[in-house]
């Protein structure tokens, strides 16, 4: 039976970078307090002019430059995004445009800091019913156009970036089980607003920018993920022990620190992108491990736990073996 195998990575992100004194100057806050309550130091904003697609662009060709090749032949992009350049079309449509790839389909999938492991899912699924046989999948985000700056308490959360990877047919896979899920009724706790004005007879704030009930999505984030920790590496024929990298969503330092805590996991053996690329929501766990591969942390044959979660409130992991 053909298999799923994750074959070559890319990343970008925008030139403008932005340190915690940007935000000492805009709002009542210091980089000591930054820091200490998340972890961050940097994060990259898309100038006037950039957009999700062009970083998903800049992120295809760092990985053809990488892997030369690598982008012949594909015929399905799939883009997670919160932040498209415009609702219709969607970003894929873009990129198989900017890209040339013509003979790719396109779509794109929106289930925020979640959804390029959702991403993954789908991948593995379109190539195991045999329909593909090479699939771009994208995380991308330019948050820093939906983010509220008069919100002292999440505003330096959040950075533009983007990072792909190419998962090809192949006889030995190496994408594993994976998990999928969401607690909906968790929705009014991380959201931006479009139509509606309420949700579930709440009324939302009308700014199209991020809300979040930062205290409620740490407590779910922690206890949701430590769960499904365990329950992704039972899937897998695993313990957590026999896991040697563990790639979460990267929305706050501490909220990593709190799952390892809880489930015993080494903090060494996690990849992040959060203290240089802050919060990138969709981008953030292909941001961390194509540094981890880069950087030569990441060796051949060994196991990453790849997790995501947010909002929705959703989430999904696979392990997947360099």
């Amino acid at each position: 039976m053909t298999q799923a195998r994750l074959t070559a990575i890319g990343m970008a992100v925008p030139d403008k970078k932005i340190d915690n004194q940007y935000f000492e100057s805009i709002i009542e806050t210091t980089d000591e307090w930054i820091v200490s309550r998340t972890g961050i130091q940097t994060r990259y904003y898309a100038g006037p002019e950039e957009f999700t697609s062009d970083l998903c662009v800049k992120a295809a060709k760092n990985l053809a430059s990488r892997h030369p090749g690598a982008l012949e032949g594909v015929d399905m992009i799939i883009v997670s995004t919160v932040t498209p350049d415009q609702p219709m079309p969607s970003v894929a449509c873009r990129l198989q445009f900017k890209l040339g790839l013509a003979g790719a389909g396109a779509i794109d999938v929106y289930a925020a800091c979640a959804g390029f492991s959702y991403g993954l899912v789908v991948a593995k699924g379109l190539i195991a019913g045999g329909t593909h046989r090479k699939v771009l999948v994208f995380g991308a985000e330019t948050l820093s156009r939906v983010t509220d700056f008069t919100d002292r308490s999440s505003c330096m959360l959040f950075g533009d970036g983007a990072a792909t990877v190419l998962v090809e047919a192949a006889e030995h896979g190496n994408i594993g089980a994976c998990v999928t899920g969401a607690n909906g009724e968790n929705g009014i706790d991380l959201y931006i607003s479009g139509f509606a004005e309420q949700m579930d007879g709440q009324p939302l704030s009308m700014n199209r920018k991020i809300v979040q009930n930062g205290r409620k999505v740490f407590k779910w984030a922690v206890t949701k993920m430590s769960e499904q920790m365990r329950v992704l590496a039972e899937k897998n024929g695993l313990t957590i022990d026999q896991i040697d990298w563990f790639v979460p969503h990267s929305a706050n330092l501490r909220i990593i620190e709190a799952i390892c805590k809880e489930t015993g996991f080494p903090y060494e053996k996690t990849l992040e992108s959060i203290v240089n690329y802050g919060n990138t929501s969709s981008a953030s766990i292909p941001i961390a491990l194509f540094n981890g591969i880069a950087s030569g942390k990441v060796k051949r044959g060994d196991k990453i736990m790849v997790l995501g979660f947010g909002g929705g409130l959703a989430f999904a992991g696979t392990v997947i073996e360099w």
